[in-house]
């Protein structure tokens, strides 16, 4: 799995936030802003970068 670990922008590590924020946003049904509120990514940058963040490991490699 590729995970965003540093914002390209401003360089804060973001990785941090992004299992959970992959759990509860995307594969959920919960606001995007709503959850990246909750965990405290307040940077515009950041923010982008995890709402904007597709996994290509399923598109690579289809067959597990």
């Amino acid at each position: 799995m590729m995970i965003p670990v540093r914002c390209f922008t401003c360089g804060n590590v973001i990785a941090e936030h992004w299992e959970e924020f992959k759990s509860r946003a995307r594969e959920g049904d919960e606001d995007p802003e709503k959850v990246l509120d909750e965990l405290g990514v307040e940077r515009h940058c950041c923010r982008r970068m995890m709402v904007s963040h597709k996994d290509l490991v399923d598109v690579v490699s289809p067959y597990q």
